[in-house]
């Protein structure tokens, strides 16, 4: 599997608006994308205490099943469209340790995202394994909808990202992540599944 980010970066005074209306009228488009896991569309504005962001962005967030369906995606349509929309992004990829996703996990409403880097000479065998079991333990929380863990060996980071049921929920993050300080909280504006 596959975790795969993009992030557009908006003026401080852009409209938030325009981008709960895109997800608005274009997030079904791809609820049974082949290959897709998820996409969760995930916005943070300056404005809004529930994400505590310094910037406006635009930032969905992927979960593949295989490169097909995230080569397809990329080459295809959808790319293009947000891309011309928004501008042309860094696609950032991660190798997938450990995912969890529940049946409800369209009902995700609030999401956390934490990188950090990997130092060199790493034993990356307990690191894995220590997170893998770390992210078991926390999938069985409650309001956990989606959860994984995944690395980059290209710029050698980690990322353990969450969708939550709400915003109440996601308050246990602290548990996981040790602290907020380097945790990225977005809004969901709606979530893409297979089934749905």
């Amino acid at each position: 599997m596959i975790a795969m980010q993009y992030n557009f970066t908006l003026p401080a005074d852009y409209d938030m608006d325009i981008v709960r209306q895109r997800i608005a009228s274009k997030g079904h488009m791809l609820d049974n994308f082949p290959g897709l896991a998820f996409k969760a569309y995930l916005h943070a504005s300056k404005s809004s205490e529930l994400t505590a962001s310094s910037q406006n962005v635009y930032a969905p967030f992927y979960l593949w099943n295989d490169n097909d369906g995230m080569n397809n995606f990329l080459c295809g349509d959808g790319f293009k469209a947000v891309s011309h929309a928004f501008g042309w992004p860094a696609v950032k990829q991660w190798s997938v340790w450990h995912s969890h996703v529940d049946a409800q996990v369209r009902g995700a409403k609030f999401a956390t995202r934490q990188v950090s880097t990997i130092a060199p000479y790493t034993a990356l065998g307990a690191l894995r394994e220590h997170e893998i079991e770390t992210a078991k333990k926390f999938s069985q929380q409650d309001g956990v909808l989606a959860m994984l863990v995944a690395f980059d060996a290209n710029e050698w980071t980690m990322v353990r990202f969450t969708l939550w049921r709400d915003v109440a929920a996601a308050k246990t993050a602290m548990q996981f992540a040790g602290s907020l300080a380097d945790v990225q909280a977005y809004e969901v504006g709606h979530v893409s599944a297979p089934g749905h």
